[in-house]
């Protein structure tokens, strides 16, 4: 079996800058201020997003947004393929893990093309792409045909242990296998595979140990088939993000959701699982951690990154899944920050917003990651400004270039880029 990992004392060429200090709420922190966390899981508590925060969304006459896209930014891998969703598959700490020749594998949503992009959540399987310098492989389906319990395959996350070429793939699997008609069934599970196996490109064989690994609480977690099924009103249990916290040594899987007993159609919440061992075999739901229960319908593919001390919780969301009668945020990427990962939640820069598209291309990107390193990647959706003038959708169906945050606190925004026009600078 051909072996693609570089040896175990190989450098990874992932040196995370860091800092002495990190400033939340104008108060300075040092990491001896942090309370200790215990190795168990502390109970999670309820942190709201709110309309008053999304009201003050550019009250200081500075929202925030990403550069425009042209045509020149981007290219599709390949032509009869589109590709939205991704993410790497990462090491324990959350960069990319890279193979020995420098290059990282990635994983992402695809479909056959089709005239209308809304039609490919409906035949969306996980691709596995290998990413060298700028360029992008597709290296075909991740898991075998048959192997996934949905009939379709959402959003999730991956991990690689570089000891034994081991890759853990927590993944939604929408409806049922073999069900006649699509339904909007997400459960989330467990698989995993051996990186290797003789082949010209890397390649995931072996696939195993498929479970279901988040149970629904029904007294939290409303019933992700409960929704109409039409844009904008579906409701969530998907979106697996796995995060291992090295502060207490345990591993999470942070996942949209929608609110139980909820009155409000608009009932998004990020969900949070908490590893009961070592081998990830055994977890427990518990409660949610952040709801917009009253605001906005979909907080999609919520993750944490850990940065200079405090941790940073990140989600997407779109401007047609808030409620209509409240305030109506943009399109973009959000987040909170916390000392403590399960409660304690404050939006960043007072309204969550971290940056959105601009008001002149508004659905141009979507579904953003952000990674250890504050790079940030995401998919090209409606780019240009064609369909703002009553032109036809031009959907990218392809990645958009790699953008870059800073985080101060409670703080948040894009790092100028050169000869951009569009992103705020750093301070």
């Amino acid at each position: 079996m051909r072996r693609w990992l570089a040896s175990a004392d190989s450098p990874d060429g992932h040196e995370l800058s860091k800092r002495g200090s990190t400033q939340a709420g104008g108060v300075v922190l040092k990491g001896a201020d942090f309370p200790a966390v215990s190795s168990q899981p502390a109970e999670a508590s309820l942190s709201a997003w709110t309309p008053d925060h999304v009201k003050s969304i550019g009250a200081d006459g500075a929202c925030q947004t990403a550069p425009v896209l042209t045509q020149d930014d981007f290219a599709r891998i390949a032509s009869d393929v589109d590709f939205w969703d991704a993410w790497p598959i990462q090491e324990a700490a959350g960069m990319p893990a890279r193979l020995a020749d420098g290059s990282t594998l990635w994983m992402a949503l695809g479909a056959p093309h089709f005239p209308d992009p809304e039609m490919r959540h409906g035949h969306a399987r996980i691709h596995l792409l290998r990413l060298s310098g700028d360029e992008w492989q597709h290296l075909g389906h991740a898991m075998p045909d048959g192997f996934s319990p949905g009939s379709r395959e959402w959003s999730g996350s991956a991990v690689l242990d570089g000891q034994s070429d081991t890759v853990t793939l927590y993944f939604t699997a929408a409806g049922r296998k073999g069900e006649a008609e699509p339904s909007f069934l997400q459960r989330m599970f467990v698989a995993r595979a051996t990186l290797g196996g003789d082949c010209e490109a890397p390649c995931l064989v072996d696939w195993r140990d498929l479970e279901e690994v988040v149970q629904r609480d029904p007294a939290q977690y409303m019933a992700s088939e409960a929704g109409s099924g039409r844009i904008g009103t579906i409701k969530a249990f998907r979106d697996p993000a796995f995060f291992h916290d090295d502060k207490s040594g345990r591993d999470y899987l942070f996942f949209a959701a929608s609110a139980a007993q909820s009155s409000s159609a608009f009932n998004g919440v990020i969900g949070v699982a908490a590893a009961q061992d070592d081998a990830g075999s055994d977890w427990e739901t518990l409660p949610p951690v952040v709801s917009a229960d009253g605001l906005n319908n979909e907080l999609e593919r919520p993750h944490v990154v850990r940065h200079e001390g405090l941790y940073y919780l990140f989600w997407s969301t779109q401007s047609h899944v808030f409620d209509p009668q409240g305030p109506v945020g943009p399109t973009g990427l959000y987040g909170m920050v916390s000392e403590n990962l399960l409660h304690g939640w404050h939006p960043l820069n007072g309204s969550s917003l971290v940056f959105a598209n601009p008001p002149e291309a508004p659905r141009q990107a979507y579904s953003w990651f952000v990674m250890p390193d504050l790079q940030v990647t995401s998919f090209v959706d409606d780019w240009g400004t064609a369909s703002q003038n009553g032109g036809p959708r031009r959907f990218g169906a392809t990645f958009a270039p790699m953008l870059q945050l800073w985080l101060d606190g409670d703080k948040a925004g894009l790092v100028k880029q050169e000869g951009g026009d569009g992103a705020a600078g750093r301070r």
